[in-house]
């Protein structure tokens, strides 16, 4: 094995955390970015059913095309909570309405990507690249964002699985918590008689060296934080869901360690062709687990959701119309939701054009109305303070089609 592919496996095992781009090996500084404000992205993969997410409860278009998973009105057995007199939101995601009543929860409708593919892998390509119907992107937005920020360090973004994601490839160094219990596993590089050796054999100055040192000095202070957050945990009992242990772990990480200023969460599991369920089954479960993993999230940011926003999004929406086998197929226009202390919270954005024929993408799907870019492009000039030319370099090329006011 080459010595660089093995430096690289050593403290890249998915049982550890570091991930280091191979053009990006100077540790520069551990500066944080001027006003230390945070953003999480937490994507579902598969395409949600936003029509399930956010209900439209006064559409009988919506319950003649959906006569088998449609949600009950509000009121009804297992019907939809009431968000305002048109939309409900799915019951199985209760543990969300404090915050939507605190005014820190919102969602944008009929929002997505503008490519009308329905593959989920150009799909989700697109939407992390930042560039849809661009495949030669090489790196992914929130990669070009790290760009943006002043404080270049090893764990400025952390990303939450086994692989560095789309959205965070590219030449700035991300750092990646393995998922689950394995997280805290020791390495070989961990034992002091290998990492004295170690040490000894990459002390110089050229890139290799760099790299190792660099990758080193990431794991050394994220463990650090994973050790502390355990022994402070309820007698070590981890809350049984896996999302939710990855959302506290990240949230935790997070409030130790102030450099970190960029997260990541991908969940899957959303693709339901079959069987989806209505109050009840599949997509309940899954909806269920979800919220109580934002919950947690939110829960153990504590203070720091003050200064972080966090956007969840997937692919592409599912069609209006269930299909033979009690399930969705793929569609196009969404829910976008956004969560954090700055949000302006507790209400709907986006426009709404109802589930007529001559109003639906193809007949058939939401359209989208609003771009995603538009979206994160408000969380980063409200938030994180960037200006035109650094929002030109996250979203190249691209002028957002509207101003959406959903953070302050």
């Amino acid at each position: 094995m080459h010595r660089r592919h093995f430096l690289k496996a050593g403290l890249c095992s998915a049982s550890t955390f570091i991930a280091i781009s191979a053009d990006s090996w100077a540790f520069r500084s551990n500066a944080q970015s001027s006003n230390n404000q945070r953003l999480i992205v937490v994507f579902l993969r598969g395409a949600i059913d936003g029509l399930s997410v956010i209900v439209p409860y006064r559409e009988t278009l919506y319950y003649e095309a959906r006569p088998r998973i449609a949600i009950p009105q509000p009121g009804k057995e297992g019907g939809a909570i009431a968000l305002d007199d048109r939309f409900g939101l799915h019951p199985s995601l209760a543990t969300l309405m404090p915050l939507w009543n605190q005014k820190t929860l919102a969602f944008v409708q009929s929002c997505g990507s503008p490519n009308n593919t329905r593959s989920h892998f150009d799909a989700q390509d697109y939407m992390e690249s930042g560039t849809p119907g661009t495949k030669s992107t090489p790196e992914g937005w929130m990669n070009r964002l790290l760009s943006t920020l002043s404080g270049r360090n090893p764990i400025q973004a952390v990303n939450v699985g086994t692989t560095t994601p789309r959205i965070l490839a590219g030449q700035m160094p991300v750092a990646t918590l393995a998922s689950g219990r394995r997280a805290t596993n020791r390495l070989v590089l961990d034992r002091p008689q290998v990492s004295q050796a170690f040490d000894r054999l990459y002390s110089n100055t050229d890139t290799l060296s760099q790299s190792y040192q660099e990758g080193k000095a990431a794991r050394q202070a994220l463990m650090q934080d994973l050790e502390t957050e355990m022994q402070m945990a309820n007698n070590g009992a981890a809350l049984p869901d896996r999302l939710a242990v990855d959302a506290q772990r990240l949230a935790r990480v997070m409030v130790r360690d102030a450099r970190v200023e960029l997260g990541f969460l991908a969940v899957g599991g959303w693709d339901t062709h079959i069987n989806q369920g209505s109050e009840r089954g599949q997509l309940a479960n899954r909806l269920q687990a979800l919220g109580r993993g934002l919950a947690t999230l939110q829960q153990e940011l504590g203070s720091a959701y003050n200064q972080t926003t966090i956007l969840v999004m997937s692919e592409f929406g599912r069609t209006v119309r269930e299909n033979g086998n009690g399930g969705t197929d793929h569609g196009h226009g969404n829910v976008m939701w956004v969560m954090g202390g700055r949000v302006r919270g507790g209400q709907l954005y986006g426009e709404w054009r109802g589930l007529e024929a001559n109003q639906l993408n193809e007949g058939r799907d939401l359209p989208v109305v609003t771009d995603f870019r538009d979206v994160v492009i408000s969380v980063l000039e409200r938030q994180m303070a960037l200006k035109d030319q650094q929002l030109n370099r996250v979203f190249p090329n691209y002028r957002p089609a509207q101003k959406i006011a959903i953070v302050s």
